[in-house]
């Protein structure tokens, strides 16, 4: 049962860093007036995917599929990982990133006309490549998924 609890801690604590760093786009779009890009808005959808997979890991009866979360988890944070690099590497140099990867998945999945507010695309590649204290946004989302793809990981290959 000790073991269970700090799974389900571990699950929930990485659910949480995801939901905190989509607050925090949000604060810096809504309040802060920085739009951003189909890469932002990428990887907004999924940290929202990755708190889903932890709180439905948290509900899930058996090691093993607690596990298969945690591996899933891991899984998104290392696509989230790959995003934000690719947005600071290539696609904030280029002027725009109109049907781009990022722009075909959005569009598809159809979330700006579902949440506007959260994924609708506002600036181009270029334009969103903002610091903050001097170090770049994409390299504070890669940090992020970092952090989640650890606690991802000690579930996935923990003992659980």
């Amino acid at each position: 049962m000790r073991s269970r609890t700090r799974v389900t801690g571990w699950l929930l604590a990485t659910a949480t860093l995801s939901v905190a760093g989509v607050a925090a786009a949000l604060v810096s779009q809504h309040v802060f007036d920085m739009p951003p890009c189909p890469w932002c808005v990428l990887q907004r959808a999924i940290y929202l995917a990755i708190a889903a997979v932890c709180v439905i890991g948290t509900a899930l009866p058996v090691p093993p599929a607690r596990r298969t979360a945690g591996a899933l988890a891991l899984l998104l944070a290392i696509s989230g990982a790959a995003s934000a690099l690719y947005q600071q590497l290539v696609a904030a140099q280029s002027a725009s990133c109109n049907l781009t990867f990022a722009d075909k998945v959005m569009s598809f999945l159809g979330l700006d006309s579902i949440l506007p507010w959260l994924f609708q695309v506002y600036a181009s590649c270029a334009e969103a490549a903002v610091s903050m204290l001097g170090v770049p946004y994409a390299y504070w989302s890669l940090a992020l998924f970092a952090a989640l793809g650890l606690g991802a990981a000690r579930v996935a290959f923990g003992r659980a």
